[in-house]
């Protein structure tokens, strides 16, 4: 048998729509560029994934959860420096009229168009990625407030509310997941880069002088969150921002980047923010954010560790490493197997409970089956088709068991039970389903 991984990222994408993972938003309309509706599977897929990262976090006796408001004052974003320095330098071809990033497209010095290769662009322009509307009846200056272009002021800007009703002493972080809005120049690649997306960002509040020290723990923390979730590790590095490259708030910083089809591209970023954000929300709002340590007796601004992982990039990640095709030969004729090899603890369906055929007797039976795992596992009911065909289908979405129905069923009170990986199968007691299926599922239940 011949195995063979994702090619393009073209396949995944056919596969997602094809098996209900991601749709293009508004299709019917002709679309809207950049902007993705994850479907039925892909919406529990996205949620077990943020769910892992969730528990990964809050679990932990120092980091709370927090899910703050989207609109946020307008000032949030004169502190942060998104107002005035959250642009992109943008150019035009005189050639082909194509708009890019200017610092996209750098080639030996130069600029050069990404469309039709000419060198002949307009002067960068500077624009700001972040989307304007307004509160209230009256469009004016004075009602202007902005989509969150990221979620980590919301945490910020709540340090002390947190740090108060929580009664948490530094160290400590505050997690949190929610939508962000950017309006990028040049979006692309299926959902890694969209215009709407969601993060997964921690604030870790430190002592100024053990920063460095939780920078360090808090990398190695991250790169083996990656390991529990299936990720293959050799398409896995870490990259470290140069001095050139860091944020105007970052003392270090490093990326996790994963091999995807389009090459090394960003998954999260662990950042050491030193104390800019608190100064600078200190500063604008003219509200003391310095923290009291009752043990030193001493007042200082925390400094920040920051890990920020992209939902969305994460899950095209864990969809892309998990895509193989198992290509057989037998008479001279091939046969391709498409499997999507999630780790068990995300695939949006834990089991498919299949009739063998449509006969009410076996119907019967596999309903009662299925009403008897729900309220434990996400599990599928599915009698179209056959057998083989369905068994092809589960694969493809990347369901881990199959439980078969037959006629034999009726007699011994069994049913077979496949495995997706090994496509192994055996015979075992209706009222053992439930506890083999947690066997086999819920191992790794601790991180759910």
């Amino acid at each position: 048998m011949e195995v063979l991984p994702l090619k393009d990222l073209q396949t995944q994408v056919s596969l997602a729509k094809r098996r209900g993972y991601v749709f293009q938003s508004s299709e019917v309309y002709g679309g809207l560029t950049s902007c993705w509706d994850y479907g039925p599977l892909g919406s529990q897929f996205k949620l077990n994934v943020k769910l892992a990262w969730w528990k990964a976090m809050t679990r932990r006796n120092d980091v709370v959860g927090l899910d703050a408001a989207i609109l946020m004052h307008p000032k949030v974003w004169e502190a942060s420096g998104h107002v005035e320095g959250f642009t992109d330098p943008l150019v035009d071809c005189k050639n082909c009229k194509n708009r890019f990033r200017e610092d996209q497209a750098m080639v030996n010095g130069k600029v050069v168009c990404p469309k039709c290769g000419s060198t002949d662009v307009t002067e960068a322009r500077n624009f700001n990625l972040m989307f304007k509307t307004h509160m209230g009846p009256l469009e004016s200056e004075g009602s202007v407030v902005y989509l969150r272009p990221e979620t980590a002021q919301g945490i910020f800007v709540n340090f002390e509310n947190v740090a108060t009703s929580m009664r948490k002493k530094v160290p400590f972080g505050i997690a949190q997941i929610g939508k962000s809005f950017r309006n990028e120049i040049t979006p692309g690649n299926f959902v890694f880069r969209t215009r709407e997306f969601e993060q997964m960002e921690m604030q870790f509040f430190v002592k100024p002088g053990t920063d460095e020290e939780w920078f360090d723990k808090w990398k190695q923390i991250r790169w083996d969150f990656y390991g529990t979730l299936g990720l293959n590790s050799e398409k896995l590095r870490y990259s470290e921002h140069g001095p050139n490259e860091l944020a105007h708030y970052a003392k270090a910083a490093f990326d996790v980047e994963y091999e995807f089809p389009f090459g090394w591209q960003e998954l999260e970023g662990v950042h050491n923010r030193s104390d800019f954000d608190l100064s600078q929300h200190q500063k604008f709002s003219g509200k003391k954010l310095e923290y009291f340590d009752d043990a030193a007796k001493e007042k200082y601004l925390p400094y920040v560790i920051e890990t920020a992982v992209g939902c969305d990039r994460l899950a095209l990640a864990l969809l892309c490493d998990a895509y193989r095709e198992e290509v057989t030969e037998k008479d001279g004729k091939k046969d391709t197997r498409v499997v999507l090899g999630l780790h068990p603890r995300l695939a949006p369906i834990k089991a498919a409970i299949l009739p063998l055929s449509k006969k009410p007797d076996l119907q019967e039976v596999s309903h009662k089956l299925v009403d008897s795992l729900r309220d434990d596992f996400e599990v599928e009911y599915d009698e179209a088709q056959s057998i083989g065909k369905r068994y092809r289908r589960q694969d493809e979405i990347g369901t881990p068991l199959c439980v078969t129905v037959d006629f034999d069923t009726l007699e011994d009170k069994q049913v077979t039970i496949r495995q997706r990986d090994s496509m192994e199968q055996e015979r075992i007691s209706i009222d053992q389903v439930k506890s083999y299926v947690a066997d086999k599922i819920l191992v790794l239940r601790k991180m759910f």
